[in-house]
């Protein structure tokens, strides 16, 4: 397992090291004792496992306020995301920046994105499964979504498309109504 920092401060990518002989492979998901070195161990509270049968399902951009705010771990285990997230802490040198990694079956990486975040994830592929460990519960409440498309995120989403969104995904509010409401 190889955990390295990305260009977002706390965000970090852990690339999974299969060992394969004939039969497959066996991995490594989570490792406390790696995970403390990095200081990314967490009581894990809870895990969500989504299906997407259609290519270009987007969902998100998801977040959860105080006290609810969330520590996500992703992991594709079926099929190819483009995953998306996005700085919000607001004394944050990087607040408003976002960045993205390209998690998939095939290249067996994880996101570890911490409280403050904003994520998503657009499916490149049909019938994909991703699965979610967070480190809160989950709270109606606290929810917040802010819109994919939002003009002053400048997300460059690999679409030519309309992508497949919720209802609630596609009401979303903009960054420039999140920071007026929730900052």
């Amino acid at each position: 397992m190889v955990i390295s920092q990305r260009e977002i401060k706390g965000v970090f990518e852990i690339q999974m090291e299969p060992k394969r002989d004939n039969r497959g492979f066996f991995m490594k998901t989570y490792d406390d004792a790696t995970f403390e070195k990095f200081s990314l161990n967490k009581t894990w509270l809870q895990e969500y496992r989504s299906f997407s049968k259609e290519k270009h399902t987007l969902r998100g951009l998801h977040l959860q306020l105080e006290p609810f705010a969330e520590t996500k771990m992703i992991q594709v285990i079926s099929g190819e995301i483009f995953d998306v997230f996005v700085d919000l802490r607001k004394d944050s040198a990087t607040f408003g920046k976002w960045g993205s990694a390209i998690l998939s079956e095939e290249n067996k990486k994880m996101m570890y994105i911490p409280r403050g975040f904003a994520h998503a994830f657009l499916t490149l592929t049909e019938n994909t499964q991703v699965l979610c460990k967070m480190d809160n519960y989950y709270s109606f409440e606290a929810e917040k979504q802010i819109a994919y498309n939002d003009p002053d995120l400048h997300i460059q989403w690999p679409l030519s498309l309309l992508p497949i969104l919720s209802k609630k995904d596609a009401q979303a509010m903009s960054l420039k109504e999140f920071i007026k409401t929730c900052t």
